[in-house]
């Protein structure tokens, strides 16, 4: 049975392929719900333990990865382990880091990089993708 998250919930990303991806702020409480499976979290120092599994990207507010090539890593296995997990994607706010997470993984899900942005604010949050070099980040992306 494939695990998946509720696609008309408040944060949910649907991508192309169907697959669906939940990103939130992890400054706000934790959604009604279920759990996710697997987190990738985007934060300038180690998040808290959580019960389920997850991986931390050291990724400081509004700037870029430290480690683009482990990001992109990261972003990958968050992908792939969408495809039968719930996947949450999450920073402090939810909007730069983690739409700028997303628009990458949107890319990897075949949205051309120079539209990725767009997708994911009309998708996911308006305001996603904060400064001009996450989106020049994920314009390069892929």
């Amino acid at each position: 049975m494939t695990a998946t998250w509720d696609s008309t919930a408040s944060g949910i990303l649907r991508l192309p392929s169907g697959r669906l991806v939940r990103g939130r702020g992890l400054r706000h409480p934790l959604p009604d719900g279920p759990t996710p499976g697997f987190a990738l979290y985007l934060l300038g120092k180690e998040p808290p333990a959580v019960d389920w599994e997850a991986r931390w990207v050291r990724w400081p507010d509004f700037r870029l990865p430290a480690d683009r090539a482990a990001a992109t890593d990261a972003l990958r296995e968050a992908l792939e382990r969408s495809e039968t997990e719930r996947v949450e994607v999450a920073c402090g706010g939810g909007q730069g880091r983690t739409g700028t997470a997303l628009a990458c993984m949107a890319v990897l899900d075949g949205v051309p990089g120079d539209e990725a942005v767009a997708y994911v604010r009309e998708h996911y949050a308006p305001r996603a993708v904060e400064t001009p070099w996450q989106r020049r980040f994920v314009k390069r992306f892929g």
